[in-house]
């Protein structure tokens, strides 16, 4: 019974968090076009963390990954759809901030700018902090060892690698600005008492 009720609550913040991206995603594409500086490889794991979203929902909608199911205690999977209900509120919030400057690849555009007050004032990259809590919230939600685990095991090294390349581009572009900006903030996660 757990399982089919943290099934559904997935789905219904799956469905929230992807209109939350499908309406930032509209937005952009009106802008002028971005000069993309992302690699084959960022754009091949880029499409296979896309797909890793597919295992979570043939896990909802089908029997056929149950046999990996395992039970953990119904607070655990309650932990977890707090935690993926932030992730959502995180996605949404750095979309806000960024605006016009989001892009879904490494990329910019006329008039793009350094965006360093919202939830920029506090993290670098917020985006990929939102999706590392939320393979956390799915592997705690979804208790099968395949769909539980499929978007945290692709994203830790996406986001790894797409960190790295984006510091790279920022300081390329924004060169002083962006280093003092690398000085005030963090990464990933904020540090207390800061």
């Amino acid at each position: 019974m757990t399982h089919a009720i943290f099934k559904l609550v997935y789905f219904i913040e799956l469905v929230v968090i992807t209109l939350a991206r499908r309406r930032a995603l509209r937005r952009t594409r009106r802008l002028s076009p971005a000069v993309k500086h992302d690699s084959l490889l960022d754009r091949f794991l880029l499409y296979l963390s896309s797909l890793a979203n597919l295992i979570p929902l043939i896990y909802v909608f089908t029997s056929w990954l149950d046999f990996a199911n395992y039970d953990l205690p119904a607070w655990i999977g309650w932990l977890g759809s707090l935690i993926f209900a932030g992730s959502g509120a995180l996605i949404w919030k750095t979309h806000k901030d960024l605006g016009r400057n989001w892009t879904p690849s490494l990329a910019f555009r006329d008039g793009h700018y350094l965006v360093t007050d919202g939830i920029f004032q506090y993290l670098r990259h917020p985006m990929y902090a939102a999706n590392l809590l939320w393979g956390l919230a799915q592997m705690l939600m979804l208790h099968n060892w395949i769909a539980g685990f499929a978007y945290l095991v692709l994203i830790i090294p996406r986001t790894l690698m797409r960190i790295q390349n984006e510091e790279r581009i920022m300081l390329e572009k924004f060169g002083d600005e962006y280093r003092r900006y690398m000085e005030k903030t963090e990464g990933l996660y904020p540090r207390l008492g800061r």
